[in-house]
């Protein structure tokens, strides 16, 4: 028992700091278009059960649910989707904010491939860690939200949300899922980890946040 318990936080610690390595490699982008960035690592933490370690080797992207095509895509084939770059704040419902440059993935891209059947209105998504928040389907679309795989040019690593980190336009951050999973489209509205405790399910912005920059 004692050997399987090193062989498996051996096993995290490598994965860990093959994830640094390629971090450390890049370099960090800390303005874009004129606009100053807030930065990639940062000490707080307001996840539910702390950074999730995910293997990338052993990773799959599952799509399911309401498609006609269920997914389940390795890391690799997830971004050899086309991906964007685009500089989003997220809002926390704490009263902060970051402004950061990200690079992902369309989630209408990923949806498109899965097909959603008719009936369809809420896409879950599901973290790691058991954590989960949904929204509307048609507002996925609208607002061009992204898996994102990268910010401020940096692979996102354990702490930031490896692998996919949902950036989703006009939402507080409860609803920017980390370490995603699987995603899964209902016909159903769907309550998440906070809006099970009573957060909002809509979760818009309605005012400017203190913004982190250091």
């Amino acid at each position: 028992m004692r050997w399987r318990c090193f062989s498996i936080l051996l096993g995290a610690m490598v994965i860990t700091a093959a994830l640094a390595g390629a971090v450390g490699a890049q370099q960090e982008i800390r303005t874009y278009q004129g606009k100053a960035l807030s930065p990639f690592h940062r000490q707080y933490d307001n996840s539910i059960r702390g950074a999730q370690v995910v293997d990338p080797g052993k990773f799959r992207l599952k799509v399911g649910g309401l498609v006609a095509k269920p997914l389940a895509l390795s890391y690799k084939q997830a971004l050899a989707l086309r991906p964007v770059e685009r500089v989003v704040q997220m809002n926390c419902v704490e009263g902060w904010s970051e402004l950061l440059l990200f690079t992902g993935i369309r989630v209408a891209d990923l949806l498109r491939l899965a097909q959603p059947k008719p009936g369809a209105g809420w896409v879950i998504f599901r973290a790691a860690d058991g954590y989960s928040s949904a929204m509307p389907l048609k507002y996925l679309l609208a607002s061009d939200a992204l898996l994102a795989f990268k910010v401020n040019g940096l692979t996102l690593d354990a702490k930031r949300g490896f692998p996919f980190w949902l950036v989703a336009p006009g939402k507080l951050g409860y609803k920017w899922v980390k370490w995603i999973v699987a995603v899964e489209l209902s016909a159903q509205e769907y309550k998440g980890y906070w809006e099970r405790r009573g957060y909002s399910n809509e979760a818009r912005v309605t005012k400017p946040a203190k913004r982190l920059v250091e």
